[in-house]
């Protein structure tokens, strides 16, 4: 079977900022349509940046530079950007605006309002922003900006990685060279996939043997770019495969992929799963009883976004399952491993938990209404498992269209008359 899986979140947010600060106008070929990315190129718009769509691309004119605001408190309404449930949009979005002029104020919703951004914040206090945080160093957050002039700085890097992209990406725009140090790096193919994607669009970068990183100025060049399909979302599907005893092709996704997450096969293949990466797609096909093998430990740090897709399939394992590594998981949308916890043992599964890790026994699932915590990667995951275990209902369905609004519909196209959770 043929997954229809959508573009890459991770890629399609890049691009379009990679896009606006470039010069000449950029065509992206099947981006990622979900709230997440809508809401990333409205705030675009919101700076100025001109994007239209024709057919399945979007065309964006890039401005070649930081944007331009207001600069007095009066007109501080012009420069506000509405970033909604995109941690994306909050973290890349502020220093691009800190390169231009003028006075910016990012906000969201209250479940980004909870998600921290201080090292961001004082990244870039020290490279010369006026920057200011709502409590708890949370949105809003408001930059005064004059341009950046670059520098060498030492960014706390133990919550996200996109602190670091989000410096990263606007680096190009400074003035002088920009060095950082990232301490305590979480999610390392994200910064990989970043600065991929910056060398296509024509950024000059340099990576040093003490883990440092320097961009060096000139802005960016317009370049067309066909977004692969999204990893974390495919992670769904092969897991799907794996329970079921079928077989899933994700086309697209291949050995040439730049997401790490394409990693979460190989876990896959512990589990007893036959993988095939080849150049063009990637498949996985379970065994024909579904059986899954556990007794293992596997660190799932730089591939965060894929551990609830394991812990979730977890309890169908012949052995217990322990996933390391992902503390910082716990300040993703939700505490995704306390949510999973809470959930796996709502559904009588034996869970254990750490500041950094979750244990999954072995289990026969009972009925129970999962809470999503406006989550999608809760709500895929646990549908997944559903398709094993009747009885399992989603309080929040709707909350996959952060990153694929059409989730359901193919779980079901792929697996008709599977035991998919009710009430979709």
């Amino acid at each position: 079977m043929t997954a229809r899986v959508p573009g890459s979140k991770s890629i399609t947010n890049r691009a379009l900022l990679l896009a606006a600060a470039a010069t000449g106008v950029t065509r992206l070929r099947a981006p990622l349509v979900s709230d997440d990315t809508l809401a990333f190129r409205t705030a675009l718009t919101g700076l100025g940046v001109r994007i239209t769509e024709t057919g399945d691309a979007w065309e964006v004119t890039g401005t070649g530079r930081g944007p331009v605001a207001a600069t007095n408190a009066t007109d501080a309404d012009d420069a506000r950007v509405w970033c909604a449930d995109a941690g994306t949009a909050a973290r890349f979005l502020p220093p691009f605006a800190a390169t231009g002029k003028g006075r910016f104020v990012f906000d969201g919703t209250d479940q980004l309002r909870a998600r921290p951004l201080r090292p961001l914040a004082d990244a870039l206090t020290a490279l010369g922003a006026e920057v200011s945080t709502g409590p708890g160093g949370a949105l809003p957050l408001t930059v005064t900006a004059d341009g950046l002039t670059g520098g060498d700085i030492t960014l706390d890097s133990s919550f996200s990685s996109q602190y670091l992209t989000g410096l990263l990406l606007s680096a190009p725009l400074m003035s002088a060279p920009l060095t950082v140090r990232a301490r305590s790096l979480v999610s390392r193919p994200y910064i990989d996939m970043t600065l991929a994607l910056m060398r296509h669009f024509g950024a000059l970068t340099e990576e040093h043997g003490d883990g440092a990183i320097t961009v060096h100025p000139g802005g960016y060049t317009a370049a067309d770019l066909t977004i692969e399909p999204d990893a974390s979302t495919a992670s769904y599907f092969f897991a799907a495969a794996a329970v079921t005893g079928r077989s899933v092709t994700v086309p697209g996704l291949g050995t040439g992929s730049s997401q790490g997450d394409l990693g979460f096969v190989e876990v896959l293949r512990r589990t007893g799963a036959e993988v095939e990466i080849t150049a063009s797609a990637t498949t996985v096909t379970g065994r024909p009883d579904g059986r899954l093998t556990g007794g293992f430990d596997v660190d799932m740090g730089n591939i965060s976004d894929t551990f609830m897709t394991l812990a979730a399939i977890a309890p169908l394992a012949d052995g217990p399952v322990t996933v390391t590594g992902i503390g910082h998981a716990r300040l993703k949308e939700s505490d995704r491993i306390g949510a999973v916890a809470r959930n796996l043992r709502a559904l009588g599964i034996h869970t254990e938990e750490g500041p950094e890790r979750i244990t999954v026994h072995p289990g026969a699932p009972r009925p129970a209404e999962i809470a999503c915590h406006r989550d999608h990667r809760i709500a895929m995951a646990f549908s997944v498992l559903g398709l094993r275990t009747g009885g399992i209902t989603l309080d929040d369905p709707a909350c996959v269209a952060k990153t694929f609004p059409g989730f359901h519909d193919e779980l079901r196209r792929l697996f008709p008359g599977a035991a998919t959770p009710q009430g979709i």
